[in-house]
C-alpha cells in the first residue's frame, strides 16, 4: 500500500512570517527518514499505510505546541492506493516520459 498525504501545517497565532515554526516541522519530517518532497504550499510525504501518515501529522502538531503555537491550521489531503509503492517519484516519473523533462 501506498499512502501520499500532502499537508501545510503552520501556526496562526505567531505573525506574519512562520517559518521558523514550519521549519521545525520540516525538520522532524526529514529527521523521521519517511519520503517527502517539501513545495512553497505544502509538503507531500508517502509512507506505507494511513496510520503512519497520520501519526506523523500528530507529531507534527506536538512539533508546534511544543513551540509554543496555540492556534494551529493545517490542510491535508490522501491518496491511498493498495498494491503500489515509490509514487512520490513514480507520478513524476509517468508525466515526464509522456512530456519530458518538467520542474520539480
Amino acid at each position: 500500500m501506498s499512502v501520499l498525504l500532502e499537508f501545510s501545517m503552520f501556526p496562526t497565532d505567531k505573525g506574519e512570517s512562520v517559518s521558523e515554526y514550519v521549519s521545525q516541522v520540516i525538520k522532524m519530517i526529514r529527521d523521521s527518514g519517511i519520503s517527502y518532497q517539501l513545495t512553497p504550499m505544502g509538503t507531500i510525504i508517502e509512507t506505507e499505510n494511513l496510520v503512519q501518515a497520520l501519526g506523523l501529522v500528530e507529531v507534527a502538531y506536538e512539533t508546534l505546541d511544543q513551540a509554543g503555537c496555540n492556534r494551529i491550521y493545517s490542510s491535508l489531503k490522501l491518496d491511498i492506493r493498495k498494491g503500489k509503492s515509490n509514487r512520490l517519484q513514480g507520478k513524476l516519473n509517468s508525466v515526464q516520459e509522456k512530456i519530458g523533462e518538467v520542474n520539480t
